[in-house]
């Protein structure tokens, strides 16, 4: 890997308000996209990369560091650094911060993705029939350079699963099916175990829930909760409904109707559907709501 760094200042002034999460800064270096913004002693050029295989994005270059995020199979990350095994840098999608191991990713870019799987995991098979040997399960929202094959299958043509097929009824655009209901994609993960930074069916955690569910319908979402309950249009109580959420400091749930919540907690250890009351006593505060499709689409 080429990584290009460009000399800044020789010593780092104050780095100001911006958001460690969406912003690839450290005392020592900082993406050169921000270099009119922070004074560091270095910039660097990102490296496009893809991710080979669904890999935890964590806050250190240690394989015990606290998860961060995920990355799954063919979503790009741009290399800022790298060192102890592990890149530093962030996920195209949403520009969340992290590191991730150096054998989790090909260089490359992740532009030419033609299809998500979805809008549930997807299989790949060695030869275009649903009888054939599976060569890979994907994770919903995972991104595949695809060309067409016959009626039924689409041809993997890139990345380390190339020559293998696809279902065309688990594929996607590559930016999400607009016609598709969020809220209940969002349902289709229930039971799925909770895991703190997760994004698929393997384990997830509440934010997570509503950005990979919104993703596959074609509206972008920001990561953290906090992210996503300041890119939404808060609304009174009363007017909360379907697909609107719910928010407590630090967690989100999606409201499947006035008093009912579809979430991924700690509680139960898994996404579940509960009385929003019920919720509210445990937590021991009330929710504040924000319309469900009043996202911003850009971390901006």
């Amino acid at each position: 890997m080429t990584l290009v760094r460009v000399a800044g200042p020789r010593s780092a002034a104050p780095l100001g308000p911006l958001d460690p999460r969406e912003a690839a800064w450290r005392p020592d270096l900082a993406d050169i996209a921000l270099a009119g913004q922070v004074a560091v002693p270095h910039y660097a050029r990102p490296v496009p990369h893809v991710a080979a295989r669904q890999v935890v994005m964590r806050s250190a270059d240690d394989p015990g560091a606290t998860p961060v995020s995920e990355l799954l199979p063919g979503e790009g990350f741009l290399v800022l650094d790298e060192g102890h095994g592990h890149a530093w840098g962030y996920s195209a999608h949403d520009h969340y911060v992290g590191h991730v191991p150096l054998d989790a990713l090909l260089q490359g870019e992740a532009a030419a993705a033609t299809h998500l799987a979805g809008p549930g995991d997807a299989l790949l098979f060695e030869a275009p029939d649903i009888k054939a040997p599976v060569a890979a399960a994907l994770p919903a929202a995972s991104r595949v350079v695809a060309g067409p094959y016959d009626e039924r299958f689409l041809s993997i043509a890139a990345g380390p699963w190339s020559g293998t097929f696809l279902h065309r009824r688990h594929a996607l655009p590559a930016g999400g099916d607009p016609s598709l209901d969020w809220v209940a994609v969002a349902e289709g993960f229930l039971g799925t175990p909770y895991r703190w930074g997760g994004r698929s069916r393997a384990g997830i955690d509440c934010s997570g829930l509503v950005q990979v569910a919104r993703l596959l319908a074609g509206r972008p979402t920001r990561r953290d909760t906090d992210m996503q309950q300041a890119g939404a249009a808060p609304i009174a109580r009363d007017d909360a409904g379907r697909g609107d959420l719910a928010f407590w400091p630090g967690h989100v749930g999606i409201l499947l109707g006035p008093g009912l919540l579809l979430h991924a907690n700690a509680h139960a250890m898994a996404v579940t559907r509960e009385p929003l009351a019920e919720v509210e006593a445990r937590i021991g505060a009330a929710a504040s709501f924000a319309r469900g499709c009043g996202f911003r689409a850009t971390s901006g």
